[in-house]
């Protein structure tokens, strides 16, 4: 891995750089979430049953997820219910001066 010097960095390079790393881990972390899944899902078909089966399609709370109200514009498949803790990338992007409508999802009519 290349050694980048940060003190010859500007201002708006720094905040870009952190902002392309966060995008980084999360699309890892997600990939591997994904992994983790699939892998789970291929051994449950190995021995004759599908994942909804052996979880009884119940979360581990019992409660039904709210629907998403906001997405990452550029991964769609990071959400938010606007419920609870505040994720990363939305909170990045507050601390940057954008609106939170900016991440409001289409409502389906």
């Amino acid at each position: 891995m290349a050694d980048i010097d940060l003190d010859a960095l500007s201002l708006d390079e720094l905040k870009k750089l952190r902002k392309d790393v966060n995008k980084a881990v999360e699309n890892y972390e997600s990939r591997r979430k994904q992994d983790a899944r699939a892998a789970v899902e291929a051994t449950a078909r190995e021995m004759g049953y599908s994942l909804s089966e052996l979880t009884d399609g119940s979360s581990k709370s019992g409660k039904t997820p709210r629907p998403a109200k906001y997405a990452h514009p550029e991964n769609p498949s990071l959400t938010w219910s606007g419920r609870g803790r505040q994720p990363k990338w939305i909170k990045e992007a507050l601390e940057d001066g954008t609106s939170l409508d900016t991440f409001l999802i289409e409502p389906r009519t």
